[in-house]
């Protein structure tokens, strides 16, 4: 027990919390009230969804998946696939699952039983995780499930709202949560030199991404107008918040809130312009790990403040014992993925990656960073409905482009992701698109579910007899343009993707 406290005693230092200088109570209850929030996005965005996307007559059914996984994978299947879906698939069990994580997120933000909710939390999603596919593949899925995990780990027991006894935070987990937030940033900047992008060297990639994001806003619009000078001060200024900033984590506590607050105004600005469902939100909601008691003590309300006051100290031995392993596995498999993305051509042992890939399947330790590579050409899709080969009606999504002349939306927090895949999938050839094809199939048998994830059905009486997929190329238009015409954007036909089929 002596060398587990020792084992300790640095990461308490390193928080503060050794001589009393810093405490993260009121911090903790921050956290696990604020990702609450964030699993009950998640959960009520996916159920009004999740029929359509992977229902039994979904595009991508989870009953066929699991029936593919048990086929080739015998016993090994729970291991592989980690889901409570192993027991039913159904739709009313998808159903199910939505609305028990909606229950166990609002139960967490009231703060009744939070241990036993953030487990909850964390199966139900990783359950939906392991059967969403393409449609449950995004870094802030895993994101969630890691920080989902963690907060685990540092929640106070007890079961009723004010009546908890207020164990002091595990400076253990706490840096875990740090080094999570740490990664999450540094990462998403480092990636955009280690992968060679030519447009995030020169500085000009804000050139093309404001109008090549999966779901811009029409606030982007006006972005794209900034002036290129400034344009590339904003992607330096994007270098020292992601890459510079991060490195004061591990500092003193005045550089530990900088760094807080280079994040929150990072997100802030990506939110301003852009559709990221929860991801933005989910940020913030960790940087907040990064400010202390001292901080929070002006800012809650005094009945909250003093219902945490009183602090017992942690208790050792098994809890202590299980949060030195937990900590041994997270930094050592995360270490070595945070290493895989800085140097993706790295190569590792045969052992070290049996290693890593027996925790893949929780999704729970992760390598982040988004845009390594930015898309400078905007692709779209437009899928177009006949029923006698001759007069052909589009189908609209609610928010991805298409007419040109309505303007985009905001969105986030909630994520159409039919939308976004339909991004990825204009990025590729329709052979490898596997979704694509089910998705035009289940528009010619007229699916209710799959219908929905539309704006509008232009065959209200019954489907058409053939789909075509026409592809074009948008951008923004000029002011001069949008005063002529007042459209948003301007497109040219690139061509059919994939070929024509019928009923």
């Amino acid at each position: 027990m002596d060398f587990l406290t020792r084992v300790e005693a640095p990461f308490a230092w390193l928080t503060g919390t050794t001589d009393g200088t810093s405490s993260y109570v009121l911090t903790r209850w921050v956290l696990l009230r604020s990702l609450g929030a964030v699993y009950l996005i998640a959960f009520v965005s996916l159920w009004v969804q999740v029929k359509g996307l992977i229902g039994s007559q979904g595009i991508l059914p989870a009953p066929q998946f699991l029936d593919f996984v048990r086929h080739y994978a015998g016993v090994e299947r729970y291991r592989v696939v980690p889901t409570v879906f192993w027991i039913a698939s159904s739709d009313a069990a998808l159903k199910l699952v939505c609305a028990a994580g909606t229950v166990a997120a609002c139960l967490l933000i009231l703060n009744v039983a939070p241990v036993v909710c953030l487990i909850v939390l964390w199966i139900l999603y990783l359950s939906l995780v392991s059967v969403g596919q393409d449609f449950l593949s995004f870094q802030w899925d895993v994101l969630l499930l890691e920080a989902g995990l963690l907060a685990i780990l540092v929640a106070p027991g007890g079961l009723l709202p004010g009546r908890a006894v207020q164990a002091a935070v595990s400076p253990l987990i706490w840096v875990l949560l740090w080094w999570l937030v740490f990664r999450l940033s540094f990462q998403s900047g480092i990636v955009k030199w280690t992968w060679g992008d030519p447009v995030w060297r020169d500085l000009t990639a804000l050139d093309y991404h404001f109008y090549t994001q999966p779901l811009p806003t029409w606030t982007a619009w006006y972005a794209q107008r900034l002036p290129e000078l400034m344009k590339k001060s904003m992607v330096v200024t994007t270098y020292v918040l992601e890459i510079a900033a991060p490195l004061l984590i591990f500092g003193p506590r005045s550089l530990r809130l900088v760094a807080c607050g280079a994040i929150v105004l990072m997100q802030l600005s990506i939110f301003a312009t852009g559709n990221y469902t929860f991801f933005n939100l989910l940020t913030i909601v960790l940087a907040l790990v990064l400010i202390d008691d001292q901080i929070w003590v002006h800012v809650l309300p005094d009945r909250v403040v003093h219902s945490l006051e009183v602090v017992a100290p942690a208790q050792p031995g098994v809890a202590l014992a299980i949060r030195v392993l937990c900590t041994v596995v997270v930094l050592f498999v995360s270490s070595v993925k945070f290493w895989q993305g800085l140097t993706p051509r790295a190569e590792f042992s045969p052992a070290l990656r049996r290693l890593v890939a027996w925790a893949e399947p929780l999704r729970s330790i992760n390598s982040y960073g988004l845009f390594r590579v930015m898309t400078t050409s905007r692709h779209e899709i437009i899928i177009e409905g006949s029923s006698d080969g001759v007069t052909w009606k589009p189908y609209v999504f609610r928010y991805k482009p298409g007419d040109v002349g309505r303007r985009p939306r905001f969105v986030e927090p909630h994520q159409p992701r039919l939308d976004w895949q339909m991004w990825f999938a204009a990025l590729s050839r329709p052979e490898l698109v596997p979704w694509f094809q089910a998705f035009e199939l289940r528009l010619l048998e007229g699916d209710r579910d799959v219908l929905r994830l539309l704006e509008t059905n232009p065959f209200p009486a019954g489907p058409p007899r053939y789909l075509r997929a026409q592809l074009y190329d948008y951008r923004f238009t000029t002011p001069a343009e949008r005063r002529e015409t007042g459209a948003w954007w301007a497109r040219t036909p690139i061509g059919e993707y994939g070929s024509m089929i019928d009923h």
